[in-house]
């Protein structure tokens, strides 16, 4: 089982925003995780992002990658990717 920490998106037609999900590489998008690692509003101004750190360090030390999406809102945050 590889796990992935990816978005599944969230909100209404046209407005979307997303949670940071832990999850099966297999799984959908929108389907099964593991765990909730944050939140991402694309709509606000500026862009919200919302790390659960304690979470996501736990996750990656375990083994789970990043999505290249997730890894540059990590970088832009200055988060560990």
């Amino acid at each position: 089982m590889a796990l992935k920490v990816r978005l599944a998106r969230l909100g209404a037609k046209k407005k979307p925003y997303y949670r940071l999900v832990v999850a099966d590489s297999a799984a959908k998008r929108d389907g099964r995780f593991l765990a909730i690692a944050g939140f991402y509003d694309p709509n606000r101004q500026p862009a919200y992002l919302e790390i659960k750190k304690d979470v996501l360090d736990d996750w990656l030390a375990k083994g789970a990658k990043p999505t290249e999406t997730v890894a540059s809102l990590l970088k832009s945050k200055n988060q560990v990717a």
